[in-house]
């Protein structure tokens, strides 16, 4: 198999995931997350059932799609930060500009899907654990012992953790978008402050 047959394989497989969480996405907001089923979302999409869970083997994910590069966004941008810069300066850095292209991975979406995780206490402590799960994988690259790499990735987790709630919340009160991002960017600065006596000459790359 040719390095072309494998790119358009690849392609296909892409295509169809995200087919499936499309229809998933929109049946979960018509219907509401638990009310759906799985093969409901296989109709939909055109797909067996199979199909769907071996693309997405919780049904969380379905709607929570990127929780792979959400579980492993911290620990990515700690571990590309620039020489010379803190992990506190590369997270305040990359939450300001993730805010400014409305990303996702800060929490920007639209009022609808917003209004389905909050409805949905299955979304809700999926979210949490994702939470969890991202606290856990940016310790994993921090320096120091266990109990302070753990530390400090509590305290960087908990920031974003309350951030990504706060663009949700904001969103749900029906604020523009851009208005969030002025909020937001305001609200952050004020939070990683608070970090800075304690971590802001912490590992320094």
């Amino acid at each position: 198999m040719n390095a072309d047959t494998l790119g358009l394989r690849e392609s296909k497989k892409r295509e169809t995931r995200q087919s499936i969480s499309d229809h998933a996405t929109r049946l979960f907001i018509e219907r509401g997350f638990e009310a759906t089923t799985i093969a409901e979302v296989a109709t939909a999409a055109r797909v067996a059932k199979k199909t769907v869970t071996n693309y997405f083997p919780r049904k969380e994910d379905l709607a929570l799609d990127i929780h792979a590069e959400f579980v492993s966004s911290l620990a990515d941008i700690v571990t590309a930060r620039a020489a010379g810069e803190s992990a506190l300066a590369a997270l305040r850095r990359e939450f300001r500009d993730a805010a400014a292209r409305f990303d996702a991975l800060a929490g920007f979406s639209g009022p609808d899907f917003c209004r389905l995780i909050a409805d949905s206490p299955t979304l809700v402590a999926r979210l949490r654990e994702l939470h969890e799960l991202r606290e856990r994988a940016l310790a994993e690259v921090l320096p120091g012992d266990d109990i302070v790499r753990r530390a400090a990735a509590a305290q960087f987790g908990a920031a974003h953790r309350l951030l990504f709630q706060r663009v949700q919340e904001l969103t749900l009160r029906g604020m523009a978008r851009r208005r969030i991002v002025t909020t937001i960017t305001d609200e952050a600065a004020r939070v990683f402050d608070m970090l800075e006596p304690g971590l802001g000459d912490y590992a320094v790359a």
